[in-house]
């Protein structure tokens, strides 16, 4: 998973303020992996493009006529959305609290100082590593302490509970807030809440994110599949053969993967 530190973080600005978004875009330049994919500037329109473009990483202005920026966050977790990376940008200090129980990456106060917004990309790029999760914002985060990878995974079926090695696990997927695991044995649910949470228990060199839904053992992927505009997806080697969607971000792990 190392590699993915070089890849481009894709970015979407949102801001009811152009000269706000402007200023931030302007200060991003200097970071050549941040790819600024979209810009809205209000709550509704950011809920849309999150969804349509499913970006790494949004900068988000907490004060928004109408929905504002914790109310984008709600209404995504309400829709069960694929969750990207939130940095929250705001003029005012007492959101940071708020901020905290959303999960988001970090919190920048406007306006934006250059040397602070490098720390936060830096803590996009570990996040996008795997080797941090949202949290509580911090100037300087610690390093992370490493999870403890876990061999059996624990599997609710038929009203029971099973145990699974996890390397029979071929993979995971969420869906209305609810994680499916399937194994070669049965398939299930997790009782674990998020993608991240399960991938940061699990080998991270046997279990690959290759999208915001799906989590998948590279040990257990059968056929490349070409798709559409350069990208693939994944037959998998359980016995629906499920086909699982790479995202964009994840197509050079691909390729470098496989050699393709």
């Amino acid at each position: 998973m190392g590699g993915r530190e070089t890849e481009c973080i894709r970015t979407i600005l949102v801001d009811d303020e152009r000269l706000a978004s402007d200023e931030l875009a302007y200060l991003l330049r200097d970071f050549s992996d941040i790819e600024i994919v979209g810009t809205a500037r209000n709550g509704l329109e950011a809920v849309e493009l999150i969804e349509s473009l499913e970006p790494d990483l949004v900068f988000l202005d907490v004060q928004m006529p109408g929905l504002n920026g914790l109310g984008v966050i709600r209404k995504l977790r309400e829709k069960t959305s694929p969750m990207p990376r939130f940095v929250l940008t705001t003029a005012f200090d007492q959101y940071a609290v708020e901020a905290f129980h959303q999960e988001a990456l970090d919190y920048l106060l406007k306006p934006v100082d250059h040397e602070r917004l490098a720390v936060t990309v830096d803590r996009a790029r570990r996040s996008m590593a795997g080797l941090i999760k949202g949290g509580p914002p911090v100037e300087h985060p610690a390093p992370p302490r490493p999870a403890a990878q876990r061999s059996k995974l624990l599997i609710k079926a038929s009203n029971r509970n099973f145990i699974v090695d996890a390397n029979d696990v071929i993979y995971a997927t969420i869906q209305d807030g609810l994680i499916t695991v399937v194994s070669t044995r049965l398939e299930g649910l997790s009782n674990y809440r998020t993608i991240e949470e399960l991938q940061s228990n699990l080998d991270p060199d046997m279990f690959w994110r290759v999208h915001r839904s799906y989590l998948v053992n590279i040990n257990r992927i059968k056929e490349v599949i070409p798709w559409f505009k350069s990208s693939y997806q994944l037959r998998m080697d359980d016995k629906a053969q499920t086909e699982i969607p790479v995202s964009r971000v994840q197509t050079k792990r691909l390729r470098t993967l496989f050699k393709l």
